[in-house]
This record gives C-alpha cells, structure tokens and sequence, in this order.
C-alpha cells in the first residue's frame, strides 16, 4: 500500500508531461491541425503580372475560411494597351540633340487601370494540398478607374535648315494631327512625365478568372502562380489612339480583354 501511494504522484506527473509533449509543435514542420483543418488564418501576397496588352502590379489580402476556401481583396495599377499600338525607332535628325526615345505613331494616350476587388480561391482537392502542390480556382472583380496621361511627340515645327531643325514637344489636337501623324515630321516621343498635370479619367469595372497553383500549401511562404483571362469594362470609349480620316484604321474602344500570368510571392500567418 505504501508504495502505491508513492508511485501515484509520479505516475500523474508521467502522463502530464505525455500531454504537453503530444501538443508540442515541432519547428522546421508544417503542424497541420487535424481539428480544424487550417494552420493559419490570413495571407499576404505580391502579385507581378503580364498580360497580353500590358502589364501590372498589385497585392491580395486574403482570409482563409477553411482549407479549400480563402476570401480575397485586391488592389493594383497596371497599363492597358491598344491592340494596334506598334513601337517605332526615333528619327533624329543632325542637331536634334538626345534623350528622345522611340514611339508609337498615333498614340494619343497611356492608359492605366486602378483596380480594387473581392473574390475567392477555392482549392480542387484535399489529395492535392497534402501532396504539397494544390491547384485552385480563382475569381475576383470590382471597379476600375481608368487613368489618361497624354502622350507626347517631339514634332517639327518649321525649321530654318535640316541641320539645325526646330521642334517643340506636343500631344495630339485637331490643329495639329497632319504633323502628329506624319512620321516625316516626328523625332521621337518626350520623356514619360511630360503631361503628368493633365490627366483624365474612365470609370468602368472589371473581373478575372484564373486557374492557380501554389507550391508548399503548407508553407508559410507563398510561391504561386496563376494563369487565366481578365476583362477591363469602362462606360466610355477610352481615347488611347488618335482617331483621324488620315489614319482610318484606328478605332478605340471600352472593353480590354486580356490573357495574362501572374506570380505570387507572399506569406501565411
């Protein structure tokens, strides 16, 4: 009897120490929680995308429901380009001086996209995520302000000889297109930020769908990438191009459909 009174007190104490020891988490290991089936709750990611008319830049700010559901925020900026825009050397002339760049004829406005959205991944298969690479649908939309930079040219004006040529900077207007729209009367375009104090703005809205595919769904280092179809929609024609009866051929327009390819690098938490 009195051994077994001694030998209680430790043997409570031995399964104690077994308890914490089974709940200890082990560093260097993805500790999958069996219960409730997600380790963490929020995601951060940077995204760099390209697409076929441009590129962009955003981050998502994603809040994981459960282990095949996050709820998504976005927000970016990119640029949307015209189909027919087509980038030609500068054509500098004796005398021109330097720092102009190459162009492209009939441009008369960048166009870039604010975008702010919500949406949601769904991932496909409890099989996939524990093998480690998880593939997963994604879908988001909301607005979209559209953001016009006028474009300029350096453009000559009326020199007094071909060796010393005058030229001044200019954008498209009606007064000016048959020179804006001669390549005989362009020297290049000007640096970026010439027309930065005049923009104008669209609003409109857009959505993507992408297929999405994440190496290490238990990492707390995102890798990913997503590849799909997006759609810019703005409520007005969006004057990227000059439209003129000497270039017929330009035609604007409000709705931007693009493939794009997207890689994420981002953290769990």
């Amino acid at each position: 009897m009195g051994k077994c009174t001694v030998l209680i007190p430790f043997l409570c104490l031995g399964i104690s120490f077994t308890g914490l020891s089974q709940r200890t988490l082990i560093l260097g290991q993805n500790n999958y929680d069996q219960r409730r089936e997600i380790i963490y709750e929020k995601e951060f990611t940077t995204d760099f995308r390209v697409h076929t008319g441009g590129a962009a830049v955003g981050i998502n700010l994603g809040k994981i429901r459960s282990y095949n559901k996050t709820s998504l925020r976005y927000f970016g900026i990119g640029e949307l380009k015209h189909p027919q825009e087509v980038k030609q050397n500068q054509n500098l002339p004796f005398g021109a001086g330097t720092g102009l760049r190459g162009y492209i004829f009939g441009k008369q406005n960048n166009l870039f996209a604010l975008r702010g959205g919500i949406g949601e991944k769904r991932y496909l298969s409890e099989k996939a995520r524990r093998k480690g690479v998880a593939i997963a649908v994604s879908y988001e939309a909301g607005p979209t302000i559209g953001v016009l930079k006028p474009y300029y040219l350096m453009l000559r004006t009326e020199p007094a000889n071909f060796n010393q040529p005058n030229f001044r900077s200019e954008r498209f207007s009606a007064e000016n297109e048959t020179r804006f729209l001669s390549v005989d009367k362009i020297f290049g375009a000007d640096n970026f930020f010439q027309g930065i104090g005049a923009l104008g703005f669209r609003p409109g809205v857009h959505a993507k769908f992408s297929a999405h595919a994440d190496w290490g769904i238990l990492d707390e280092f995102i890798k990913a990438l997503e590849a799909g179809v997006m759609v810019d929609f703005f409520f007005q024609q969006v004057p990227i191009m000059a439209e003129s009866t000497l270039v017929p051929n330009f035609k604007n327009q409000n709705v931007f459909i693009n493939l794009f390819l997207t890689l994420q690098l981002g953290k769990r938490s």
